[in-house]
């Protein structure tokens, strides 16, 4: 027996309306799924999943449904759209990229990425969510980064760290030296690379906010944080530019060696 869902709700987001406008277009043609799936190579069950939302449109095949239909590019320019704005359901499908990801690039200027964070620290942060219920954002958390580091093949992780991130004692002394150790016990793994900006490079580009860049296996994406949210990155165009500003405020960065260094004084501040 064949199940058939109600299409998406247009009004949640634009990726939503770009599901439910594949789906009238393809039964305004008469077309199946796997006959909608011939059309752009694509299998019948990806075809379903991107009417579902469990899944999204690449722009190869909206342009391949751009030159089948007619349509002017329109497809694509909904693709784009999509992409650019504010997706509610991004932290679903950030969470399923952030498990497959075979390397994860971070930059922060103002705490330690969830990945290299103790539980204690998690949870001071934690306390400050604005969410009805606060234990279960921090359950969530807590499991996320449990899995993502206790994989048989965990990702390797980069990260670039503002020298502020260790200057702010994020739930008293205590927490932030066991924190600064657990920095210590991360920067000792074969697939963690850890490196400080110092004060001392002054400004430098970056610092308008952190962002993750997550190498999938067959392309990478960027993740743009803000205030009450973030951004899924997908466009190739954009992802590059995040890649690139990555590897310049790299540049500013201490060594792995000399970056030790510089956790181990503050550790020594905090004793």
């Amino acid at each position: 027996m064949t199940i058939v869902r109600d299409p998406l709700d247009p009004k949640i987001s634009m990726w939503h309306f770009l599901a439910y406008y594949l789906r009238f277009v393809r039964e305004k043609e008469g077309l199946s799924l796997a006959q909608w799936g011939k059309i752009i190579g694509m299998a019948r069950s990806s075809v379903s999943n991107i009417e579902a939302g469990r899944a999204k449109l690449q722009v190869d095949y909206a342009r391949r449904l751009d030159v089948k239909f007619e349509t002017g590019g329109l497809f694509e320019l909904l693709l784009w759209y999509a992409r650019m704005a504010h997706d509610p359901n991004w932290f679903r499908q950030y969470s399923q990229h952030e498990k497959q990801a075979a390397e994860i690039k971070v930059y922060h200027g103002q705490h330690v990425p969830l990945l290299l964070q103790t539980d204690d620290y998690t949870r001071a942060y934690g306390r400050l969510s604005m969410a009805k219920d606060r234990e279960a954002v921090l359950a969530g958390r807590l499991s996320r980064k449990q899995a993502i580091l206790e994989r048989e093949d965990p990702p390797c992780i980069w990260a670039l760290l503002d020298e502020a991130v260790l200057a702010r004692a994020v739930g008293g002394s205590k927490v932030m030296a066991d924190q600064l150790r657990h920095l210590l016990e991360m920067a000792d793994r074969w697939n963690v690379i850890l490196r400080i900006i110092p004060f001392s490079v002054g400004e430098y580009e970056g610092t308008d906010g952190f962002f993750q860049l997550i190498g999938l296996p067959d392309r990478d994406i960027a993740y743009a944080g803000a205030q009450g949210g973030g951004r899924l990155i997908e466009m190739m165009d954009e992802v590059k530019s995040y890649v690139d500003t990555f590897e310049r405020i790299g540049a500013k960065a201490e060594s792995q060696a000399r970056s030790r260094d510089v956790i181990k004084q503050y550790l020594e501040r905090c004793a």
